[in-house]
């Protein structure tokens, strides 16, 4: 049973009834519907996450779409829409009013067109049937609905619905942050479409898409509902502060977690309007803030003087002007005059008290309070989040695409191996080729083939004349080499080393020169290393008690000499070591001290930075009110307001800082301490803890506007690496594909998405583990490659894509469109070198082979030939592919003469692999030509060489060779043979791993098991492991008809438990014809399990099954069908032993007519022959008569002599058994001139024996003929002797000597018949023979004993 639908909205959950009959049917196209959601009035936007807004749309983050009626009529009959679950205030309505929250969210899947917004019906069926498929074995359904973090409640495909839950609140975090981003769509779409849907290119029609729908405001109740219970959670309330609150009535905490501010829950009054009662309720934060907020609370008082206005945009640089007097209270702090010009030195953050900044005309460089100051002008978000270059290069510099990755890539994806080895022919692959037969190319795809062939010799020739040419490496304008590196921490920049193992005692110049590096006033690059905790530039000494004491001894004599800068510094480090040794006091005071000696001076700012995040995050870790007042305001106002320093920045600080900004509700300072997270986490390789602050700043870029820039694609790129990391791949694909679509890309990042399809696509098959090894996702990232700038310039790279385009549509059978795009890539490489451009020839050879056009791809091997371009190598490659295509076109001789080429080739280069296939290639021709001898001959050659490669180098060409010989081998009937090879080419695709040849080795072995050396259990363990495959292969269609096929053979078994387990395979056969829509294997089915169940006895159920296979067999509209499965189903009482009768119903009132109707004369008489075998049977002669006259006819008809003999003789059966003795003797006699003469087999001299015999019995029985009689059972006796059956003429010969004993009165004859019938007797050991007449004699009138009337 469906589980009820989830609340569509406050007024369902008010008034708890089913939708009415007058709303809409169709998902996502009804009015909109007004969103009753309680916010706070006059609350920016900034706050509300998209997976939380009030409006239902599509995932699809980058289309609008209006709200979503979700109820239909199907579930409006399933009553009340709503399942109950806790207790929720309604929107607008008080906490302490209470309804009912939903339980489940309902997903709808719509297929639409991206340009023009409209449906794709052919794409909705697709996505309908594999629902369908789906909708019984959910597991692959729940895998990919794991990883967005849901749980799979049911599937209504009839509806294309996908019904889920959540039962913890970082569930609907996690699948509302993917709802937002997009990816929900992409990864359905990974699951629910085939290969063909990615293999479009840009000129086909217009693109289509999955859509996911779903109802924002179910959603949203479900968060409030998993929030309320948890028991605690943040509101944003209409004064627009941010309070914690527990419970519907809950009192809440203030920001800085002092005295509790009770959240105003109280009932409005009923005079209060809807306006007044929607501004006075709380709104809950999204979930994303619920999370942030969770961290300790914020141990400062609220340093902000004054409430800061919610929404404020986050600014970056610029002039601004002093609106009121300051003076410093400390160095660090601006002393400052009214109208005073500021310049603010990296951004002011909204939330913050503090931003740093430069007095116009003293040049002072300080903290300044930010209500002093008035700016003017916005700056762009991008330059909000990324303070400088550096920061700008992050996600590039982690995840960058060097231009030798990009050549290893596409050598990967263009270069196929039929251009490095050799290939096999397979002599079932095409059929046979005429040579003078013209091959048409596919309409409006490729050129006429003698364009094709102009083209090729033009590039051969332009090859040929720049063959002494060097060729020149061109760059494609990516990074040289390959570097995870950050920019960071590149080794080109110097890095400054302090020799502490120096005994600075004695050598005071060494000391006094260190400390006056030390002491330079500003930054400089060489000084990056000393401000991480790693310490890398503090020399060797293993003891850092040691070199704590050399440090300490450092900074005294800095101390001493007044060098302000080095004292600083070597403080930073004794701090360091400190916090290193968890000696946080002290460290605290080393710090302190280092702050006291730069003296408000900020020449070095990373410096400063490092000393003020160092000692606020003391302070915090101490709990030091006090002192955290003083500083953590500044730390947070250098961390997010300036460049990102080196070094390592406590996290909490900057957890601390993201709380400020969703307590102010600014959208630019929480992406900027996204940013800064996500960095900070992923220069630890803490990859898990840097995801959800990744996941926020591509929210955030997404929802406040696209950018002209590409980091938002690099970051994509690396959230989807990180997935990948997670083995979370449907993720990584779908982070990789909203790259594409949402954001600007290049060139690197179109390869860095193919890297990432290549690394993650396989593992989207991990239930059934075959996988492709180019999927298709690969195409959109190649077209995209295509667009870049760089390959339109550069003809090398354009080539080696196309040449990969190519090879995917090959990869997947679509050979038409991959020689459009091979011919573009010889045409874009004809500048390449000549390795290059042979081999792209020789792939385009082996596709137009591939595609049945091997006249053209001779044309193509003789052009390469003709030029002499071609190494040696290459030159037995094409010396092996033109003598598969000239066998395919007839030309044995010649073909012989080039697998004799490529093999000497071979030989000389001592490939042995290459040796073995030209071998079998040989064999394949021998076969061709009809010579089997020498064909076997040449396999198990191949076949020994082939042996002696590893399993690694052989790939599935042995299995192809061993499945060849073997079958050789079964059509010379040498089953053991055949067996051997069958069984060894199994065992060597189970070791490659090759799951086709897997498949094509077990349904060898099945035939042979079942058709050539039969073995029941054989047969059923190797139908069983290719029902493995099928299930592996996700093949639905070929897993139904093993199912089928497994249930006959356990059928056949003939045992109760057998017939348990065939009715088992056919329930599950029938699930599975049912999801494909097979309305006609489906009656089959249905009808098979009503036969187990007619063989198991349990009667009561085979009339129910046997109505259902009826019932589909007619939805099929078919009379064939019917007339079929009324047979079958008449069969099943005919060739059973119970309810017979039930047969003739199937028989006469159902299947006959349809056999008439439908002009099957040899089904009307195969219906008919039944009718009259099974009313003699029945006791109903008379009935079967009509039918036996009506099967004479269509045999007469039909011309079929045995079917004509059949109708006779049972005509003559039932006139014998009504007593009609002349009719019966007319038609046996019919049926007797039929028979062939001479007769060739006993069974036909028996057949004589016993219809001369009934006719003897008929003469003298009924027609009171004993003359006459004796004459029959003479020419019985006759066809008895011929015969040489014993018994027979024993029964003759009695009978014989009874008529003239008793009736004819011949003594002589008499005794001469009895004599012989006790010779017989004797033989046979029969004691006694009766001469008296029968029993049944006396019966007859005119045998009776006594004179006769």
């Amino acid at each position: 049973m469906r589980p009820p639908q989830a609340m569509e909205g406050p007024a369902a959950a008010a008034t708890l009834q089913p939708p009415g009959p007058e709303e809409p049917a169709l998902p996502g196209r009804g009015p909109e519907t007004s969103s009753g959601g309680g916010s706070g009035g006059g609350g920016s936007e900034d706050n509300r996450d998209q997976s939380v807004t009030k409006s239902t749309r599509p995932t699809v983050g980058w289309v609008h779409k209006g709200p979503m009626e979700s109820a239909t009529a199907a579930r409006a009959d399933t009553g009340a829409a709503l399942r109950l679950g806790s207790i929720r205030p309604t929107a607008g309505t008080p906490l302490g009013q209470m309804v009912a929250y939903p339980t489940d969210l309902t997903l709808t899947l719509l297929a639409m067109r991206r340009r023009s917004r409209r449906p794709d019906p052919e794409l909705q069926q697709a996505l309908r049937a594999r629902l369908r498929l789906l909708e019984n074995d959910t597991r692959e359904v729940a895998h990919v609905l794991g990883e967005l973090s849901a749980r799979l409640l049911s599937i209504h495909s009839d509806q294309d619905q996908i019904v889920v839950t959540f039962k913890t609140f970082e569930e609907i975090w996690k699948f509302s942050t993917y709802h937002a981003l997009g990816f929900i769509p992409h990864c359905l779409e990974n699951l629910l479409v085939d290969q063909a849907f990615w293999l479009r290119a840009p000129e086909d029609e217009e693109e289509t898409a999955v859509e996911v729908c779903l109802e924002e405001e179910t959603l949203r109740l479900m968060h409030e509902s998993l929030l309320m219970q948890e028991g605690s959670y943040f509101v944003l309330c209409p004064d627009h502060g941010v309070r914690a609150a527990t419970g519907p009535r809950g009192a809440g905490r203030g920001p800085q977690g002092g005295a509790a501010s009770e959240v105003d829950s109280r009932t409005p009054s009923p005079s209060a309007s809807a306006e007044e009662v929607v501004a006075a309720a709380p709104e809950l934060l999204t979930p994303f803030h619920q999370w942030a907020l969770r961290v300790p609370w914020d141990p400062v008082e609220d340093s902000v003087e004054e409430p800061v206005a919610p929404g404020l945009a986050m600014t970056a640089g610029g002039l601004a002007a002093a609106v009121a007097d300051c003076e410093g209270s400390v160095p660090e702090e601006m002393t400052f005059q009214v109208g005073d010009l500021i310049q603010i030195l990296g951004a002011r953050v909204p939330g913050l008290p503090w931003c740093l900044g430069q007095h116009e005309s003293s040049g002072q460089v300080g903290f300044v309070r930010m209500r002093h100051l008035s700016l003017e002008g916005q700056p762009e978000l991008e330059n909000v989040i990324f303070l400088n270059e550096e920061e700008r290069a992050f996600f590039s510099n982690e995840g960058h695409f060097s231009e030798e990755d990009a050549k290893q890539l596409l050598r990967r994806t263009s270069e196929p191996d039929v251009c490095t080895t050799y290939s096999l022919d397979r002599l079932e692959e095409a059929k046979f080729e005429q040579p003078e037969e013209h091959e048409m190319p596919p309409l409006c795809l490729n050129p006429e083939p003698s364009e094709t062939l102009e083209k090729v010799k033009n590039v051969l020739e332009q090859c040929k004349s720049r063959q002494a040419c060097p060729e020149e490496p061109v760059s494609w304008g990516l990074h040289p080499v390959a570097s995870r590196v950050s920019s960071l921490d590149t080794k080109e920049e110097p890095s400054f080393r302090l020799d502490v193992e120096a005994d600075w005692t004695d050598d005071a110049e060494a000391l006094g020169s260190m400390l006056l590096s030390l002491n330079a006033p500003g930054y400089e690059a060489r000084f990056r290393g000393l401000y991480t905790l790693s310490l890398p530039g503090l020399g060797s000494l293993a003891d850092e008690e040691q070199l704590a004491g050399r440090l300490a001894q450092a900074r005294g004599t800095a101390k001493r000499a007044g060098l302000p800068m080095a004292l600083a510094r070597l403080c930073l480090l004794l701090g360091q070591l400190c916090v290193r040794k968890l000696k946080l006091s002290q460290a605290r005071v080393y710090f302190e001290e280092a702050l006291g000696a730069l003296g408000g001076h900020f020449g070095d700012l990373p410096l400063v930075v490092a000393v003020y995040t160092r000692l606020a995050a003391i302070y915090l870790k101490q709990k030091n009110r006090e002192k955290c007042a003083m500083t953590v305001d500044k730390a947070l106002a250098l961390l997010l307001g300036t460049p990102s320093h080196v070094g390592s920045t406590e996290a909490e600080l900057l957890r601390l800082a993201l709380q400020r900004a969703v307590r102010v509700q600014s959208a630019g300072a929480e992406a900027r301490a996204c940013f800064l997270l996500a960095q900070h986490h992923t220069r630890f390789k803490q990859l898990e803890e840097a995801l959800p602050f990744l996941e926020r700043l591509l929210l955030l870029q997404g929802r406040l506007g696209p950018l002209a820039t590409a980091w938002p694609t690099d970051g994509y790129l690396l959230l989807a690496d990180i997935y990948g990391r997670k083995c979370l791949p449907h993720l990584a694909l779908s982070c990789v594909r909203v790259a594409s679509l949402r954001a600007r890309g290049s060139l690197a990042s179109a390869l860095r998405s193919m890297d990432l399809v290549l690394c993650h696509a396989p593992r989207l098959h991990g239930l059934r583990q075959a996988a492709p090894s180019l999927p298709a996702q690969l195409t959109p990232y190649l077209w995209q490659a295509l667009t870049s700038p760089a390959a339109r310039t550069e003809q090398t790279l354009r080539a080696a894509l196309y040449a990969s385009l190519a090879q995917v549509h090959s990869h997947h059978g679509q050979y038409s469109r991959a020689i459009s795009l091979m011919i573009r890539a010889v045409d874009a490489g004809a500048m390449a070198s000549a390795r290059s451009v042979v081999d792209r020839l020789v792939a385009l050879a082996w596709l137009h082979i591939l595609h049945g056009q091997s006249t053209v791809a001779l044309h193509i091997l003789e052009s390469i030939g003709d030029a002499a371009v071609a190494s040696e190598d290459q030159e037995g490659v094409v010396a092996n592919i033109m003598a598969v295509a000239l066998r395919r076109t007839g030309r044995t001789r010649r073909a012989a003469e080039g697998y004799y080429r490529a093999l000497r080739v071979a030989r000389r280069r001592g490939r042995q692999h290459d040796q073995a296939v030209v071998l079998a290639n040989f064999g394949v021709l021998c076969l061709h030509a009809g010579a089997e001898r020498l064909a076997e001959h040449y396999l198990v050659e191949a076949t020994k060489l082939f042996a002696r490669l590893p399993s690694a180098e052989c790939g599935c060409d042995f299995t192809q060779v061993l499945l060849r010989l073997g079958h050789l081998y079964a059509g010379r009937a040498l089953a053991e043979q055949t067996r051997s090879c069958y069984e060894w080419a199994f065992l060597v695709a189970v070791e490659t791993g090759h799951f086709k040849s897997q498949l094509c080795a077990v349904q060898r072995l099945c035939h042979f098991y079942s058709s050539v050396l039969p073995n029941e259990a054989q047969c059923v363990i190797y139908h069983e492991f290719q029902l493995s495959l099928a299930r592996r292969m996700a093949d639905k269609a070929l897993e139904g008809q093993l199912l089928d096929t497994i249930s006959q053979l356990y059928l056949s078994l003939g045992t109760e438990r057998a017939y348990k387990s065939a009715l088992d395979y056919t329930k599950r056969s029938l699930g599975i014809f049912i999801d494909l829509r097979k309305k006609e294997k489906e009656a089959h089915a249905w009808l098979q399990a009503g036969k187990i169940y007619y063989i198991l006895q349990q009667h009561e159920l085979v009339d129910l099954y046997i109505q259902v296979a009826q019932n589909a067999a007619l939805y099929t509209g078919d009379p064939h069908v019917g007339l079929e499965l009324f047979e079958a189903a008449g069969d099943i009482f005919f060739n059973g032993n119970q309810e017979r009768e039930k047969a003739v119903s199937f028989y006469q009132d159902r299947a006959l007519p349809l056999a008439v109707a439908t002009g099957n004369q040899e089904a009307e008489l195969r219906l008919c022959n039944k009718l009259v075998a099974l009313l003699a049977e029945l006791e109903s002669p008379q009935e079967g008569l009509e039918f036996a006259h009506v099967a004479l006819a269509l045999s007469i008809t039909l011309g079929d002599r045995l079917n004509e003999r059949v109708a006779y003789h049972r005509l003559a059966a039932l006139h014998h058994r009504l007593g009609h003795g002349e009719l019966a003797e007319h038609f046996y006699l019919k049926a007797l001139s039929l028979c062939s003469s001479p007769l060739e087999f006993d069974e036909e001299t028996l057949y004589y024996v016993k219809v001369y015999l009934v006719l003897g019995d008929i003469i003298f029985y009924d027609l009171k003929d004993p003359f006459d009689a004796a004459g029959y059972y003479q020419l019985a006796l006759a066809a008895a002797v011929d015969l040489g059956n014993k018994k027979a003429q024993l029964k003759i010969y009695t009978r014989l000597a009874t008529i003239y004993h008793n009736f004819l009165v011949d003594r002589e004859k008499s005794l001469f018949f009895y004599q012989k019938a006790r010779a017989f007797a004797t033989e046979l050991n029969v004691r006694r023979i009766n001469l008296s007449p029968d029993p049944y004699y006396g019966r007859i009138a005119w045998l009776a004993s006594g004179p006769p009337s």
